[in-house]
Formats: structure tokens, C-alpha cells, sequence
């Protein structure tokens, strides 16, 4: 399993609530899409007991100490981030703005974005796309997350509140 958060915005409660259902859904990697915040709150992506691949968001602003914290654990990038897991193409980004140029340039088997604070499970073509929604709850004054299946390509939004 994968669980796959995004917009955290440093709410601790919720990083915890993920870290530790993502931990107890046996998580073999945990995705950030953006807007951690600060390097305190990354520390709590530790908890879920697996490697962290997240790319920065635009109000991550702290770059430093957040790549201080979570290099180590697998690291944030800059977005687009594409990576391979299990075999399957991976493309994170944290911005949707450039997704469907981004789609088509590297036609991933897995896009995952965040920065809208909704959630989005969808196909195109032969590309599974998910945004977790907004872990952190503050506009919406909903917490959510979502965990994919990366052998059926299954992805279920679940809530953190």
C-alpha cells in the first residue's frame, strides 16, 4: 500500500492521524504532493515506518529544513518529480496547472497532485490520477488522505477527522 497525503499545512494532529494509519494499512511508501510548511511538522512523516517521496508545494518555504528532515527518509524534490516503484511510473507534482502538458509528456501509470484542497480519483487513458485533497483541513474543515493499492491501481480517499 501507499498512502498519499498532500496541503498538510502543518496540522499536527492530522500528520499524525495519517502517519499512523498508514503505518497500521502495512504503507510501504508514503507520498507528500506539497505544502508540508515547516521542517516540525515533516518529522511527523516519519512515523508511518516507510520511506517519504514528496516534491515542495508553493508555500513551502522553508526548503532547507524540510530537506533536512526528509532527505534521509527518501526526500522532497522540486516538482515534477517522476519516479519508478514497484515496476510503475510515478509523476508527483504539487501544482495542477501544468497537469494535463505534464500527462502527456510522460505519460506515467500514476499522477499525483495536490495544491487544490479537493479530492480527485480519475483515469485518463491508461494514467491513474489522484489528488489526497487537503490532509490539512483548514479551508475546507475537512482532513483527508488516500491510500492506493499499487498492484490494482486502487485508490480510496479516507478521512482524517
Amino acid at each position: 500500500m501507499i498512502g498519499i497525503l498532500a496541503d498538510s499545512h502543518d496540522n499536527l494532529a492530522a500528520l499524525r492521524r495519517a502517519a499512523g494509519i498508514f503505518r497500521d494499512a502495512g504503507c510501504k511508501l508514503f507520498i507528500h504532493a506539497g505544502d508540508v510548511i515547516a521542517p516540525f511538522a515533516a518529522r511527523e512523516l516519519e512515523k508511518a515506518g516507510c520511506p517519504v517521496r514528496a516534491v515542495f508545494g508553493n508555500c513551502d518555504g522553508e526548503r532547507e529544513g524540510l530537506r533536512a528532515v526528509l532527505d534521509p527518509l527518501g526526500g522532497i524534490h522540486d516538482e515534477p518529480h517522476l519516479f519508478d516503484y514497484l515496476g510503475k511510473t510515478y509523476l508527483l507534482i504539487h501544482r495542477h496547472e501544468k497537469l494535463d502538458a505534464l500527462l502527456k509528456k510522460h505519460a506515467p501509470s500514476v499522477l499525483i497532485y495536490g495544491h487544490t484542497h479537493k479530492t480527485d480519483i480519475r483515469s485518463e487513458g491508461d494514467t491513474l490520477i489522484i489528488n489526497p485533497g487537503e490532509a490539512g483541513g483548514w479551508l475546507s474543515g475537512r482532513s483527508t488522505a488516500a491510500i492506493l493499492d499499487p498492484k490494482t491501481r486502487r485508490a480510496t480517499i479516507i478521512g482524517l477527522t
